[in-house]
């Protein structure tokens, strides 16, 4: 098997998405990948009670599965329970897991069986050849019952089906209820998210809230999942539609006019923003530039920060799992929150389930993905399990339908996910995304905070592009 060595891009990427891999249901905490345990073996865990499926397979077999979600030791331990198939489950960091797949595949291991993969890790791990075809396997069978584009995700360039999530991951907004009727006369989502429709209009929300002495963001990062509803790379050519740019100044004015509360994302005042007051930090803090106050400690946060004014915030941007993200965290704020479109189809995230090209049990790896991404009965007890992941199977979306989230004022989440899913054009995800939009988010922070102007930030972007892809053309 020909193999290329990974780009380092890839390793760059997993570490990235440590921050927004999906949601985990051990102890009922909220996972973001950053907390697995360091390549730790672990059988399958304790037996769920719920009542149990028929043996697909033969007791006595095995199955390895290296992943960087915990979620799968879940879903490995209900399939021992149900098949009688011993599944080993190894928990890699994220920022380890690409090194270990490619050392393990390229050495000619047979195990592990199962592998997965992130969305931005996924073309390198095809294009090296890491991923059995499923297609051989059957899985032309299943197209359509899958949300489309996680079945796209899941395909290499030639349009072959190489992995499968069992999970979708639009992006929306999570607002307080409270908050918006107080300043807009109305919690309702659809006239919420009026006020979210585009990046001038959040702007002038934001003033709004600010004028009433709320933040609407905790960081001035929470609309990075709406950052753009184009492509970087256009037939060879680097693409910065205007869009990109309205995001740049938008992103710029809420950190220049002091409209949030100048948390940072996933630091200490960022979780504690949702459940109620925060202090209000300064660009500095923020920046890094004033280390008094470490946002990354609550004890040393608190104290730092006791005397400094307090203001509570309205929203958060954030892809599907961030229900259980904001499960964890809401406290009294419990039933206060709706969630409504942001002003761009985005997502964030999923955890991609494939079979190693070298597998010696690709049959009975190929059941495994099929029991965690396409039985509905699996779906339904994951929907449980988890407390509110949104599971990719159409037939478990449209059962769950009309279920009620009380966190979310009674919203039934799971169908505004799917219609939010939608909208989701995966033809416009390349493989240049990751590196392009990094060197976009220098560009920004580097205005934003005034290190450079708008023209030597953005001329610094084209340069790294052209020098990063010197195959695309760059008109600057």
């Amino acid at each position: 098997m020909k193999m290329k060595k990974l780009v380092s891009g890839l390793l760059v990427g997993a570490m990235t998405l440590s921050l927004v891999a999906c949601g985990s249901a051990d102890s009922g905490a909220a996972s973001t990948g950053s907390t697995a345990s360091t390549d730790t073996a672990s059988s399958s865990a304790s037996a769920s009670t719920d009542t149990a499926a028929e043996a697909t397979t033969p007791s006595g077999d095995k199955l390895v599965i290296w992943t960087l979600a915990k979620d799968l030791e879940d879903f490995g331990a209900r399939y021992q329970e149900q098949t009688g198939v011993t599944v080993e489950t190894v928990v890699i960091e994220p920022a380890n897991y690409p090194t270990k797949v490619q050392t393990a595949i390229m050495g000619g291991e047979t195990e592990p069986d199962i592998i997965v993969g992130e969305p931005q890790m996924l073309g390198d791990f095809f294009e090296n050849g890491f991923f059995a075809n499923l297609d051989e396997l059957g899985a032309k069978d299943f197209e359509g019952q899958i949300v489309d584009y996680v079945w796209k995700v899941g395909q290499d360039a030639d349009g072959v089906q190489r992995a499968i999530s069992y999970q979708i991951t639009p992006a929306g907004i999570y607002y307080r209820r409270d908050i918006a009727q107080e300043v807009f006369g109305t919690d309702d989502p659809e006239a919420i998210g009026a006020k979210f429709a585009d990046y001038p209009t959040i702007l002038t929300t934001a003033q709004e809230l600010k004028d009433a002495g709320y933040r609407i963001f905790a960081s001035d990062s929470e609309i990075n999942y709406f950052s753009g509803d184009s492509a970087w790379v256009v037939n060879d050519t680097l693409n910065v539609d205007d869009a990109r740019f309205a995001y740049m100044d938008l992103v710029c004015d809420l950190y220049q006019k002091d409209l949030t509360a100048y948390a940072n994302q996933w630091s200490t005042p960022w979780y504690q923003a949702m459940s109620g007051e925060v202090p209000i930090l300064t660009a500095e803090i923020q920046n890094y530039e004033d280390d008094s106050v470490n946002v990354w400690d609550a004890e040393q946060f608190a104290e730092a920060t006791k005397d400094l004014e307090k203001t509570e915030v309205f929203a958060f941007g954030l892809p599907s799992w961030g229900v259980l993200t904001m499960r964890d965290n809401v406290g009294d704020t419990a039933g206060k929150w709706g969630v409504c479109a942001g002003p761009a189809y985005g997502f964030g995230g999923g955890t991609y389930i494939g079979i190693s090209n070298l597998s010696e049990r690709k049959e009975l790896a190929w059941d495994f993905v099929k029991f965690c991404t396409l039985n509905e009965e699996t779906a339904d007890w994951w929907i449980e399990h988890s407390q509110g992941d949104t599971v990719s199977l159409i037939s478990a979306l449209d059962k769950h339908a009309e279920d009620a989230n009380e966190t979310y004022g009674g919203e039934h989440l799971y169908s505004f996910w799917l219609e939010q899913a939608k909208g989701i054009d995966y033809s416009k995800v390349t493989k240049y995304d990751t590196a392009i939009g990094d060197a976009w988010g220098a560009a920004i922070s580097s205005i934003k905070t005034g290190q450079s102007t708008k023209e030597d930030a953005l001329a610094l972007f084209y340069d790294t592009v052209a020098s990063t892809y010197p195959e695309l053309t760059v008109n600057r």
